[in-house]
């Protein structure tokens, strides 16, 4: 009797203001998803195409996430466009509570989401079929290490501020977007001792009063057309910048910033905790053919 082929392997895919996800929803962990499948799978003319996948798994049933399954029962195991890992990503959460709120694991209200940059909070209201209504995203407290690089694009540099929002960030102020050239190579920055395995470089400009606007590398998956996590860098950056830190002030302050893809609102809290609003979309859905996830690369020719 011969053995029955696998059997194809689902997965969704979605948006949160242009950051785009394969979504692979996979509650008992029991796909393995080398990073060589994972760069197949985004990549935009032999896969399905994304700036990163999302990985749908129970907290308890994964190692990374299982220390964290009494506060969140779904853990967010995101992976960059060529596969590698990476801690956190703030549209991917929003992408993440979208997916499963479409699919009846939760309902409005608050969500917790194991990532691993920690548990984050998720506040969904009802939106509608098609997923439109904005998703807030409790992003936790930024940190601001002192040590600091400068960001060099053709003749033009700039000094950068540090900021970790559970991935690393370098925001540089610029006074033109396009000063920022051709971002789908990480642009060189120094000194590299700063960021070992890379990071995420933001290039901002001044739209208006509490208004930015960014262009951003995202490490492992070149420029994309959002970044929550670095439109949440930008902000905090900016209020430091232009003297309202909230923990000086006693006041929140809010940012509107604008990226390629869309609009995101941050809001830094008096106790440094920071909230993300924004859309997320769920656009298609099918099946993945399990021979793209084992194919060699001498295959692939």
């Amino acid at each position: 009797m011969s053995t029955p082929p696998p059997a194809p392997i689902a997965f969704l895919k979605g948006h949160g203001t242009e950051n785009d996800f394969v979504l692979v929803p996979d509650p008992d962990n029991l796909l393995e998803l080398p990073a060589a499948a994972v760069a197949r799978l985004c990549d935009r003319r032999a896969g399905i195409g994304a700036d990163g996948l999302l990985h749908i798994v129970r907290s308890s049933a994964h190692p990374e996430a299982r220390a964290m399954a009494g506060e969140a029962e779904w853990f967010m195991d995101y992976r960059n466009a060529d596969g590698s890992i990476a801690e956190m990503c703030g549209n991917g959460v929003r992408v993440f509570a979208r997916y499963l709120q479409r699919a009846g694991h939760i309902g409005v209200g608050d969500l917790a989401v194991a990532t691993r940059g920690g548990v984050k909070k998720v506040h969904l209201v009802k939106g509608t079929p098609a997923g439109e209504g904005d998703i807030t995203v409790h992003m936790g407290r930024a940190v601001l290490p002192e040590e600091t690089v400068t960001v060099t694009v053709g003749e033009r540099a700039w000094p950068t501020r540090n900021v970790n929002m559970g991935n690393p960030h370098a925001v540089a102020f610029v006074e033109d977007l396009d000063h920022a050239g051709d971002l789908s190579t990480e642009p060189p920055f120094t000194p590299s001792a700063v960021y070992p395995e890379g990071v995420n470089i933001e290039f901002v400009v001044d739209r208006g009063e509490r208004h930015l606007a960014l262009r951003v590398h995202e490490r492992g998956s070149g420029e994309t057309r959002s970044c929550g996590t670095g439109a949440c860098a930008v902000a905090v950056a900016a209020a430091r910048r232009d003297g309202v830190d909230p923990a000086v002030t006693g006041v929140p302050v809010t940012y509107t910033v604008d990226l390629p893809g869309g609009r995101l609102v941050m809001t830094e809290h008096p106790d440094g905790e920071v909230d993300m609003t924004g859309p997320a979309v769920i656009v298609a859905e099918g099946h993945i053919e399990p021979a793209l996830l084992t194919r060699s690369e001498t295959n692939k020719r």
